[in-house]
């Protein structure tokens, strides 16, 4: 909410909200929007949101059983508040396959690095229970198990500076610029927009970030506490890439196979050209990172402005040359032949990352 302090927002935090957001409603038919997110100090936006989740949710998958709420924008209704009510409250059993599930997940969940003890410990005592709930249907989940890739380890930790308000240190690699480099960062937020990312206040940069976890190298929890200055969140929901005001001036001009560049990246304007191409321009906050979307268009576009950025993009792209050419020949293929050294298409970065904040 804008003028309001940054409230570090985690999967706990919405559930809990929604908990409570349940029991608000049933109470209240026909609650107004204004009132509702008011009351929750948060957006109508995140309000709204979290309406679209809740019919999702019940005490189980059968129609009557989920909950029934929607808005016409202005006000909030519950169609079958009994879906909670004591006719409702029956008691738990599981199938074969859904008790396996629950528990190969909790226990998974459980060694995550990271995890709070506290909710470990509450998690293995659930798991204890339905374990014994689940009696001979527990056996198969003790031959399973599942492992997390690094990225899960990564997020724990990251959700766990966020409800601590602590600083992170990490090590982070950025394609762009082929290097790693160290940061202490201030997490304000966990995002998923095809990746997960942490929006976080990049001390070395002294700005806001967006850090995407898989390329976290190393982390590391500090005791300091986590102090990101008061900014509006953004929305995220439609694409990480927020080009501000202030950011570099761009512009690039491509042919028809490259009118798919205004559909994938934040611009001011795309201006139509005779051949059928566009003249796109757009803001970046590091204009050296079109330097691989330049070699990825090849004579399908080119960057026409800032002058600089033209001529580092043409030096790449002889370099990119002299060296496709300089391979070595392969038996059977011709000199340079890339499809001969048994290499892919092209599987350059998306866009997402060419601009991505947080480099």
């Amino acid at each position: 909410m804008a003028g309001k302090p940054v409230r570090p927002v985690n999967a706990i935090d919405q559930t809990r909200r929604m908990l409570s957001l349940v029991t608000y409603l049933r109470e209240r038919p026909g609650a107004r929007v204004a009132d509702v997110a008011r009351a929750f100090g948060i957006t109508e936006d995140e309000l709204v949101s979290d309406l679209d989740v809740l019919p999702m949710c019940g005490t189980s998958f059968r129609g009557g059983d989920l909950l029934d709420i929607d808005t016409d924008g202005e006000r909030i209704w519950w169609h079958n508040p009994a879906a909670l009510g004591e006719e409702a409250a029956e008691p738990l059993r599981l199938a074969a396959d859904e008790a396996t599930a629950l528990l190969v997940a909790a226990r998974a969940v459980a060694t995550l690095p990271g995890l709070r003890e506290s909710d470990r410990q509450a998690l293995l005592r659930a798991t204890a229970k339905v374990e014994t709930s689940a009696g001979e249907a527990a056996g198969a989940s003790s031959r399973l198990s599942v492992t997390f890739e690094s990225e899960g380890g990564v997020f724990a930790d990251v959700d766990r500076a966020i409800s601590e308000r602590r600083r992170l240190w990490i090590r982070y690699y950025s394609p762009a610029r082929d290097e790693v480099t160290e940061r202490e960062i201030d997490p304000i937020r966990l995002v998923s927009v095809g990746h997960t990312y942490v929006e976080a206040w990049c001390r070395r940069s002294e700005a806001r970030r967006t850090f995407r976890l898989d390329r976290v190298a190393e982390i590391r929890i500090l005791d300091e506490p986590s102090a990101p200055p008061e900014v509006e969140l953004r929305d995220l929901s439609e694409s990480l890439v927020q080009p501000a005001a202030e950011d570099p001036e761009v512009v690039i001009e491509v042919g028809p196979a490259g009118r798919w560049v205004a559909e994938y990246y934040p611009h001011d304007s795309a201006e139509e050209l005779a051949d059928g191409g566009l003249r796109i321009t757009l803001r970046t906050p590091d204009p050296t990172s079109l330097r691989r979307l330049a070699l990825r268009l090849g004579p399908d576009g080119r960057i026409v402005s800032p002058p600089e950025l033209a001529d580092s993009a043409r030096r790449a792209a002889r370099d990119a040359l002299a060296a496709y050419e300089a391979a070595p020949a392969i038996p059977g293929g011709p000199p340079g032949d890339r499809a001969a050294r048994g290499e892919g298409p092209d599987d350059s970065e998306g866009p997402d990352d060419s601009q991505e904040r947080g480099r």
